[in-house]
């Protein structure tokens, strides 16, 4: 198991919605599952912020992880460049 001392944890969403609201959609009648379980993760078909967030969290992968060191080094690259326009002198910092 990982941790990350770094990153807050997500809070869970618990969505109500009444006892026999019909929006939410139901597997099977005879399972004994919790009912707290089962209405925590499950959104509503009027939800589109529940769904909209599920979508964006599951299209996210270990692959989009490295967009910042790729930034970080196109970042300096221009920096660099922008100080060799400026014609910038790095002998101030020799003594």
């Amino acid at each position: 198991m990982r941790i990350n001392f770094f990153k807050q944890r997500t809070n869970r969403r618990f969505n109500y919605t009444p006892r026999f609201y019909k929006g939410k959609k139901d597997d099977t009648p005879y399972d004994f599952d919790s009912t707290f379980s089962k209405y925590r993760d499950m959104s509503n078909s009027n939800d589109f912020g529940t769904q909209w967030q599920a979508a964006r969290r599951d299209s996210r992968n270990r692959s989009n992880r490295g967009f910042s060191r790729l930034f970080l080094i196109v970042l300096a690259t221009l920096i660099l460049i922008a100080l060799y326009i400026l014609d910038f002198d790095l002998s101030i910092f020799k003594s």
